[in-house]
């Protein structure tokens, strides 16, 4: 067995529907006769507990089979930040090696990867006591008016937020109010992650398919398949809560978006309404699509990346081989 510093720390990424998942699982099963692998999920829908169908979740019998991390670890109430995705990162890839396992970051949100790849903003951390202030003051006049107010402090950020963005809003304001420095100006300066490598693009395996319509077709099965498990009763019952809304990040997650706002219509519309499926499918298959297309182009942007086509026939035997072959090199 290797020494924990000599393992190396490897990533499987790829667009909604690519076959991660199963690929993720099947590498684990072939590296489990030499080196056990745990997987760290780079998602940010799956951290949401209650949020299992629209998320395409792993079953609890493949989290039985590969220890999975980062998955259920959060209320949807609460936000996930791509910071704190860099912290708990970190301190797992280490524990891991530390374990004699290999990390395997497995997942779609491309933002957790570049923030573990090339460093994360160094800003303040949340304030409990401004938040609440700046909260009071929305109700009071409204989301846009203070968006016109950080339009004063922090023009860059204002310009690329909407008005009723209240949590972007709210959070560029106390960043202001914290530190007196606009959100903006953060941009600048990165803190590198430099305990969580070497996790570099030689290192990310990425599943891209060669014909866009086989991914179109997946993710259209894809949606039907949620839809067949419960899906909008799975959202039901988090509306049912009470006190969730759609400006919360996992209420913005591709999938519950459009399917809020699909019960949204048919709330408006009247109890007798029934729920129109066929513009919801439509609607959240061409989210996905578009989401699908942001997360290829970013992919693309790591030119030392070892690509797999995704829609070949042996998808599954290329990537467990090319593992292999990373790991035998390493």
């Amino acid at each position: 067995m290797a020494a924990p510093d000599a393992l190396p720390c490897l990533a499987i990424a790829g667009p909604t529907a690519s076959g991660k998942t199963a690929g993720a699982l099947a590498v684990a099963a072939v590296l489990a006769r030499r080196l056990p692998v745990e997987i760290i999920s780079v998602d940010s829908a799956l951290v949401y507990r209650g949020m299992d169908i629209g998320s395409a979740k792993p079953t609890l019998a493949e989290r039985a089979a590969v220890a999975h991390h980062l998955i259920d670890i959060r209320d949807p109430l609460h936000a996930y930040s791509a910071a704190e995705f860099v912290r708990d990162a970190t301190q797992l890839i280490a524990d891991i090696r530390q374990r004699g396992a290999l990390p395997l970051l497995v997942g779609g949100t491309m933002l957790y990867f570049k923030a573990l790849m090339d460093g994360i903003d160094a800003m303040p951390a949340a304030n409990a006591a401004v938040r609440a202030q700046i909260e009071q003051q929305a109700q009071a006049r409204g989301w846009p008016a203070l968006h016109a107010e950080l339009a004063q402090v922090d023009p860059t950020t204002a310009a690329r937020l909407a008005p009723a963005d209240s949590q972007r809003i709210q959070r560029a304001l106390e960043v202001w109010q914290v530190s007196g420095r606009p959100l903006s100006s953060f941009h600048t300066t990165k803190n590198r992650a430099t305990n969580a490598g070497p996790i570099s693009a030689s290192d990310l395996f990425s599943l891209e398919p060669q014909n866009r319509h086989w991914l179109h077709e997946r993710i259209a099965l894809r949606f039907d398949t949620m839809l067949a498990q419960g899906f909008m009763d799975e959202v039901r019952a988090l509306r049912t809560r009470g006190d969730l809304h759609p400006d919360l990040p996992s209420m913005r997650c591709v999938g519950y978006r459009q399917a809020w706002q699909a019960l949204d219509a048919q709330a408006t519309a009247g109890p007798d309404t029934p729920l129109n499926l066929a513009e919801l499918r439509e609607r959240g298959v061409i989210a996905t699509r578009q989401l699908a297309k942001r997360q290829v182009t970013w992919l693309r942007s790591m030119t030392e990346r070892q690509v797999i086509a995704c829609d070949a026939p042996d998808a599954t035997v290329q990537l467990v081989q090319a593992v292999l072959q990373r790991l035998n090199g390493a």
